[in-house]
C-alpha cells in the first residue's frame, strides 16, 4: 500500500469523524485482518511525520493535512502592486498547532468577543498546558459556567473581560478555573 493512498483514507476518516480513526477502525478502513497490521501501518505513519503519538500514546495528526503554498504578501493597507511569487509552503498543523497533545478546538456560540475578531461560530484553537498572562483570551469556568474572555488582573485579582461593550466584567464570586489559552481563530467564508 502506498503511503499517499494511506493517507488519503486517514485524512477523509478524520475529516468525517472529526477525529482519528482506532486501530480497530483502521482494520476495518484498510481491510485488515488483524490489529498488529494497524499497528504496522501507523508506525509507517509515524515514521514519516504524518501521524505521532500524544503524552498518552494516542495516535494524533503530525502531518496528516497537505501544507498550501504561500503565495506572497498582500496589503491590507493602500494598495500596492505584488507580483505573485512562490515563497514557502505552509502547514495549517504546524501554523496553528504548536503542541497538538494539548491542544484542542472549539466553536464560539455568542458574540461577546466580537471586538476582539472572534465571532459567534468561528474555530478557536486552545493550549490547555499554556499559562494565561495579561491580555490573552482563554476558556474559563467561572462560577460553575464556561466562558471565552480576556484574562485580566484588576486589583490583584483575576477577571474575565469581554471584548464588547454590553458585557459586564466577570469577577468570579465561588470559583475561577483556567481551561485554556486560545492561541488561534479560524473563520470560514462560504
Amino acid at each position: 500500500m502506498e503511503i499517499e493512498e494511506a493517507v488519503q483514507k486517514i485524512r477523509s476518516f478524520f475529516q468525517s469523524q472529526k477525529r482519528l480513526p482506532s486501530y480497530q477502525e483502521i482494520c476495518h478502513l484498510f481491510g485488515f485482518a488483524s490489529k498488529q497490521s494497524s499497528f504496522r501501518l501507523a508506525k509507517k505513519l509515524i515514521e514519516n511525520g504524518i501521524l505521532k503519538k500524544d503524552d498518552k500514546g494516542r495516535l494524533v495528526p503530525n502531518k496528516l493535512f497537505s501544507a498550501l503554498p504561500l503565495a506572497g504578501v498582500i496589503a491590507a493597507g493602500m494598495p500596492t502592486e505584488v507580483s505573485e511569487q512562490l515563497l514557502d509552503s505552509l502547514s495549517f498543523d504546524d501554523y496553528l498547532v504548536k503542541r497538538p497533545a494539548s491542544s484542542y478546538l472549539l466553536r464560539v456560540s455568542g458574540d461577546s468577543m466580537d471586538e476582539a475578531g472572534i465571532h459567534d461560530g468561528d474555530l478557536v484553537v486552545v493550549e490547555k498546558e499554556r499559562k494565561p498572562r495579561e491580555g490573552d483570551v482563554v476558556v474559563a469556568f467561572i462560577d460553575n459556567e464556561f466562558t471565552l474572555k480576556y484574562f485580566r488582573i484588576k486589583d490583584k485579582r483575576v477577571v474575565l473581560v469581554a471584548a464588547n461593550k454590553k458585557y459586564p466584567v466577570l469577577y468570579p464570586r465561588d470559583s475561577l478555573t483556567i481551561f485554556g489559552t486560545v492561541v488561534a481563530v479560524v473563520r470560514k467564508y462560504h
